[in-house]
């Protein structure tokens, strides 16, 4: 009351300053009351006479008023300052009515001015948060939302989060931000993301602080690839072997799962026990020989070492000294040195003159001459010639006799032989050549054991010796000459084929050709490389022909640039291997090419020794081929029935091995053998058996399948790979087995056998055994040959020079599909002979001549010229 009477009272100063209402220079703002403390309203204004507070329309007593006059030094007009003080009670007062609110009203001779309202508000914080951040347990790069909703105060509280009680800065980590319900999000969750958080609400009254939520971030543990298995338990019958793996990719941590499933896994194994070798008895000793010594020999072949058994101890040979007529004990006289260099001088002379009488005689009688065959027989298509049988007292017989002094194969028959009636040959309308018809080329042997027993024996004095196998089970020997001939393996797909003129004339070699068992010869692979072929020596080494020898042999490589890099390796006299020959790159010798088809490659060689073809992956779709083979005892007289899955390298010879130790096992197949194309993905191999009766059967087997490491069997270098599954019986008169088998390579090709087997009279797979092959591993001469030998000189010496319109041997490799090997027919002084020699290696002995005939026809009509001899 008495405010606003001095408010209405009062008078305005007059001046300059009587036409302008009061302008507010500071106006009152709104504040908060901290506790008890009291606060503080100002406001100022110019021109002002008087300025006095209103709080919630009532004016404030003008004794609580603080004034301060003064003058604004850019204007000159007068300046007034009002404060007053407002208490906590005096807000209180009206708490729950309105809120309390103060207005500063300035007068000046004009009129009146009002600031703006400002509000005191009485400051608080409650301890209590509406929503606290609760713990919890999430996965690594899980996302995380802690929420947080702070107590109610006035002014509102500002949250901060604290993490192990250190602020949370989301511009200095990306992986966080606050929402603006102050909720702290982790958009992936870390390990280091786990801690302790704290949100924290605070205003000008008080902080507070949540409870503190504790956030794991756990890692769920898993598997490690498996090991290899280990070995078998035993080293000799049926043990265990067992892999493991870890749970530590990744190791479980901060409360993650552990790995589910085993970390162990077991199966049976079944090791061929060690064999120690043993001595066979020794030979008889040899004849004294100049040197006043004899000697003689045995073989650890009683039995042989195998499956990792001992070798046998002790020297092979034995030398002695002896005496005989041939022994010279003194030393010769000078008389005696003269007579007897005369006598050698006498007996050389005699045997040339010998030698040159009869090959004089030789060829008048009935030399290979150029004009025995005519043009007509191309034309013919390989017609038979009309020869009449010579007879047995013919004198122009020739035996081509080896060295006297060993037991050869020899062979014997009439080189050139007659023709009665006309020079020229007789070419009736037959069918296709028969080899030389009725002439006398023939193979004579001697008992084939005591053969191969000498064989060996003279092997024995040569230093390669004993780097060959004991015996002559995978051997193949032979006497020959300028005539060429054959030496096979059988039941192995491996042959040499020597042509002729590819041993000079006069000169006879004994050749020999050997399959090695991959535990005899060590042959170091490095990264993706693998044996794709057997092991196979050809000798003697170092050997040098005038014309390429042939070796053929299996392989089980499915073939293709993109994906394979082969190599042709032979081992040196120092006992290294050596590439000699990059498939489908140009060869950087002359020595050797080779011709790879689907499943077997002709190795051309000018120099014997022992070769292997190796490949070398390119690509995981590279490929090799297995042949899966079943076999299971022929008898069972206990509940325990074995059957063994073979997984072999598709080659004729390991199977050859395998059913040799099946027979010695008393094996027997039971299911038609598949292929398998095994892939470089580094992945096992895996078995598995199925759908047996429960009523008749059970397996032994722990795990559901059994698996056969990849590096075992891409390697190449063991062969007899196999898993075998022990099934029971529960009754002995339980013939009748049916199961399925599966065999399949992880993320790969498989295949199943439906297995129907009578364990008592069942032989239908017999047919699938490798028979006996009845004949003679070598054959020496013509009879080595489906082409006869007339014939091939005349085609030789037709096709090799350079014809018009390319009727020459270009034509007939086409022909013969071989026009991709034109390169290296060409390097040679005779491509048409290489040509015949490769249809030989590849036909024998089933090749089809009547097709061979039509090529060589098609090949002379494209050239009239060639045929238009006239006949004699």
């Amino acid at each position: 009351t008495g405010a606003q009477q001095s408010a209405t009272v009062a008078n305005p100063a007059s001046g300059a300053s009587s036409d302008l209402l009061p302008h507010f220079q500071l106006e009152p703002e709104d504040v908060y009351i901290v506790k008890n403390k009291a606060v503080s309203l100002a406001c100022r204004a110019t021109p002002a006479t008087q300025i006095y507070f209103k709080c919630n329309g009532e004016w404030v007593h003008q004794g609580d008023h603080v004034t301060q006059h003064s003058t604004d030094r850019s204007t000159g007009l007068p300046v007034m300052e009002v404060r007053i003080e407002v208490t906590r009670q005096q807000v209180e007062k009206i708490f729950g009515l309105e809120e309390y609110w103060c207005q500063c009203v300035a007068w000046s001779s004009s009129g009146t001015t009002k600031s703006q309202k400002a509000f005191v508000r009485i400051a608080y914080l409650r301890k209590n948060f509406e929503q606290e951040p609760t713990a919890r347990e999430v996965s690594i790069e899980q996302g995380i939302v802690l929420p947080c909703r702070p107590p109610e105060g006035i002014p509102p509280a500002e949250v901060e989060w604290l993490r192990n009680e250190e602020l949370v800065d989301p511009e200095l980590d990306a992986n966080v931000y606050v929402t603006p319900e102050h909720s702290l999000v982790l958009r992936q969750a870390r390990l280091a993301d786990t801690a302790n958080y704290t949100c924290v609400a605070k205003n000008i009254v008080a902080r507070r602080r949540s409870a503190s939520a504790a956030i794991t971030v756990y890692v769920n543990g898993g598997w490690s690839t498996w090991t290899q298995w280990s070995g078998c338990s035993t080293s000799c019958g049926r043990g265990w072997q067992k892999r493991s793996r870890t749970c530590t990719n990744p190791t479980p941590l901060n409360g993650g799962a552990f790995c589910e499933g085993q970390n162990v896994q077991k199966t049976a194994c079944t090791t061929l026990c060690p064999v120690d070798g043993a001595w066979s008895e020794w030979s008889k000793w040899s004849e004294c020989g100049a040197e006043c010594t004899h000697w003689r020999s045995r073989e650890c072949s009683e039995p042989a070492p195998r499956n990792g058994g001992r070798d046998c101890h002790g020297p092979e040979l034995d030398t002695r000294n002896c005496t005989s007529e041939l022994c010279t004990h003194a030393a010769p006289g000078a008389e005696d040195v003269a007579l007897y260099v005369g006598l050698v001088a006498v007996a050389v002379c005699l045997v040339l003159l010998l030698l040159v009488g009869v090959l004089v005689y030789c060829r008048k009688k009935g030399g290979l001459d150029a004009d025995v065959a005519d043009s007509s027989i191309l034309t013919a298509g390989f017609q038979p010639v009309s020869i009449k049988p010579s007879k047995a007292d013919n004198p122009s017989l020739l035996t081509i006799q080896p060295d006297l002094s060993t037991t050869t194969m020899t062979y014997q028959g009439s080189l050139c032989p007659r023709q009665d009636g006309p020079a020229k040959l007789q070419l009736p309308n037959g069918h296709l050549l028969s080899p030389l018809g009725a002439g006398r080329h023939t193979l004579h042997h001697s008992s084939p054991a005591a053969e191969g027993a000498d064989f060996v024996a003279r092997l024995s004095t040569q230093s390669y010796f004993r780097s060959l196998p004991r015996g002559t089970n995978n051997m193949a020997y032979g006497t020959f000459n300028f005539l060429g001939g054959r030496l096979m393996i059988p039941n192995t797909g491996i042959s040499l084929l020597i042509p002729p003129d590819a041993i000079p004339r006069g000169k006879i070699y004994e050749v020999y050709l050997t399959l090695h068992k991959q535990e005899e010869v060590r042959l170091p692979l490095a990264g993706c490389q693998t044996l794709l072929s057997p092991i196979v020596s050809c000798g003697p080494p170092g050997v040098l022909l005038t014309r390429p020898a042939i070796l053929a042999m299996g392989h089980c490589v499915e073939a293709s640039a993109e994906n394979w890099s082969i190599r042709l390796k032979k081992q040196s006299c120092e006992g290294t291997w050596e590439d000699v020959l990059q498939l489908g790159a140009e060869p950087c010798t002359e020595l050797y090419y080779c011709q790879l088809e689907a499943q077997a490659c002709y190795v051309f060689t000018e120099q014997l020794g022992r070769f292997a073809l190796v490949g070398e992956s390119l690509s995981m779709a590279a490929s090799k081929r297995l042949k899966l083979v079943l076999f299971a005892p022929a008898a069972c007289p206990s509940l325990e029935y074995n059957i063994r899955v073979y997984c072999l390298s598709d080659t004729q010879d390991v199977l050859k091995e395998v059913i040799q130790l099946e027979k010695q096992l008393g094996g027997q197949l039971i299911g038609a053998p598949r292929v398998l194309h095994f892939k470089d993905s580094y992945h096992n191999l895996r078995l598995s058996i199925h759908d047996m009766p429960s009523s008749l059967w059970k397996s032994k087997l722990l795990a559901s399948y059994q698996e056969i490491p990849f590096y075992h069997i891409w390697s190449g270098l063991q062969p007899f790979l196999h898993c075998t599954f022990t099934l029971e019986r529960l009754s002995t008169s339980t013939c009748e087995l049916a199961c399925k088998i599966w065999v399949w390579q992880v993320e790969g090709d498989g295949q199943s056998f439906t297995v129907n087997y009578n364990i008592a009279k069942d032989t239908r797979f017999s047919d699938w055994l490798v028979p006996d092959e009845v004949g003679t591993p070598a054959l020496v001469g013509p009879s080595a040959f489906k082409i006869p030998f007339l014939i091939r000189q005349k085609i030789i010496s037709s096709l090799d020079p350079p014809g018009t319109r390319g009727a020459d041997w270009r034509t007939l490799a086409q022909k013969l599909n071989l026009d991709s090997h034109l390169s290296f027919f060409a390097s040679k002084a005779s491509p048409t002979a290489m040509i015949l020699n490769l249809w030989e290696a590849r036909h024998f002995p089933n090749g089809n001549l009547s097709q061979l005939a039509a090529a060589v026809a098609e090949v002379g009509k494209q050239d009239g010229a060639l045929f238009s001899e006239a006949e004699c």
